[in-house]
């Protein structure tokens, strides 16, 4: 049993550290970021790229990953998405145009580096450490405290930080942030570059644990807009909510069921929610008013 808690642990910190990646980004475009896939698996291979290919030092490599994920993210939002959105295009045009992006790039990943699996961990494989009885490697242990730190910094700056108050004002009202004197295109492409390179450090944490290949990003960015969503997508509270009962499902299906049903227990329990609570945890329900 200590066992199956190790194993939530490790996936519910993965999952947290994407999901709240996809909130700061959603929150102020308001759709369904497609793109934010490729985004997570170009953490993982710009890492390989550098330490791999140009034979970079791991503490090295990592560094430049995330700046080069970040700067990615950035461009979608000022070459593509900004545009659209000065435009006037709709929620569903930017929706389209964050699915080609994703189809595109993902495809650019597959010719460049093939479809193959690859890995960074080119380190002896030891035995996991004991902890109560539950075998954990110092590199899960690693990621878990990574990811959880990361995502308390988050919170901090958005509650703290001018900028992250800015970034909750856009997403609250983007016109009345305007008229109040905010940038917020300036606001949006911060949260794009916040959004990316956690999203980028959550894949790039994820290859140092297991094999990565370029369809890595998709199942990655549908668990956590599950998380958001059941947790609620309006705190980070919610979705940490929401990833702690998403990586304890699915691992108590594999536990006693199987592992081919770990993707059939998360969208059967997003489907719960979205019937009978589909604020989510900490959502708080959307009152209408005729006038």
């Amino acid at each position: 049993m200590s066992q199956i808690f190790s194993n939530i642990l490790f996936e519910f910190s993965i999952i947290l550290l994407y999901a709240v990646s996809f909130y700061i980004v959603y929150t102020v475009i308001k759709f369904f970021h497609f793109a934010h896939a490729i985004v997570f698996t170009s953490g993982a291979y710009f890492t390989y790229l550098f330490n791999q290919i140009f034979d970079l030092s791991i503490y090295i490599s990592i560094p430049l990953a995330i700046i080069n994920v970040c700067l990615v993210g950035c461009l979608m939002e000022w070459i593509i998405f900004k545009p659209l959105r000065k435009r006037g295009s709709t929620s569903l045009v930017l929706l389209l145009a964050s699915l080609g992006i994703y189809i595109v790039l993902q495809n650019i990943v597959s010719i460049v580096f093939g479809d193959n699996t690859k890995s960074i961990r080119t380190w002896p494989v030891r035995e996991g450490l004991n902890v109560l009885g539950a075998r954990i490697t110092m590199v899960q242990i690693i990621i878990i405290i990574s990811s959880i730190i990361l995502v308390l910094l988050v919170a901090g700056y958005l509650h703290l930080a001018k900028t992250g108050k800015a970034m909750r004002a856009v997403a609250s009202d983007q016109e009345l942030a305007n008229v109040s004197g905010m940038n917020s295109d300036k606001v949006i492409l911060i949260s794009f570059a916040i959004g990316s390179a956690l999203a980028g450090i959550a894949g790039l944490l994820v290859s140092l644990d297991v094999d990565m290949t370029p369809t890595m990003g998709m199942n990655a960015l549908l668990m956590g807009v599950v998380a958001m969503i059941i947790g609620g997508a309006g705190s980070i509270r919610g979705i940490a909510l929401g990833a702690l009962l998403l990586a304890a499902a699915q691992n108590f299906g594999v536990w006693y069921i199987s592992s081919q049903w770990q993707d059939a227990i998360a969208f059967g329990l997003l489907l719960i929610f979205l019937l009978f609570k589909p604020e989510g945890f900490m959502g708080k329900k959307v009152r209408t008013a005729e006038i």
